[in-house]
């Protein structure tokens, strides 16, 4: 059996992987990290999709309104183990989308399941707007721009 760092590890590994896959627009592999049974609660969506192929098909609506990801940035990830079988992935994301000319700002919480054969597959998928990116969006700004007090 392995340790609590490695399963932590691997969970990290596959929710990396998911988020790779569709900030590569591949959908193939982003539903492939999903189980069959998975649901998904978007903040843009009215209700829970409750399955993945559900979300494959809603998925499918968006491409045929030009819905295509352009990019996608994980910020502050983190893993926490729940058992050595379910681990919980979190972290704010920012996502570039065409035809949308602003960035998403959100936070993601991914809840993994380890199978049988040691592949963790998302479960669920809870998608919410990052309030603190929109409200002080100026702030995050600020905070990078040059400092005042350095030399010119």
């Amino acid at each position: 059996m392995p340790d609590s760092q490695e399963l932590a590890a691997s969970a990290m590994k596959a929710a990396v992987d998911v988020i790779a896959a569709f900030g590569s627009h591949d959908t193939a592999r982003y539903f492939d990290a999903f189980a069959p049974e998975a649901t998904f609660m978007f903040h843009s969506e009215p209700a829970l999709i409750p399955s993945r192929a559900a979300y494959e098909a809603k998925w499918a609506e968006w491409e045929q309104d030009g819905f295509r990801v352009l990019s996608c940035e994980s910020l502050n990830p983190r893993v926490d183990l729940v058992t050595e079988d379910v681990a919980v992935f979190t972290h704010a994301v920012r996502t570039r989308l065409s035809g949308v000319d602003d960035e998403q700002c959100e936070r993601e919480t991914i809840v993994l399941r380890r199978e049988p054969g040691g592949r963790w597959l998302g479960i669920h998928e809870h998608l919410s707007a990052d309030a603190r990116a929109v409200e002080h969006g100026d702030d995050l700004v600020i905070a990078i721009e040059k400092d005042p007090d350095a030399p010119a």
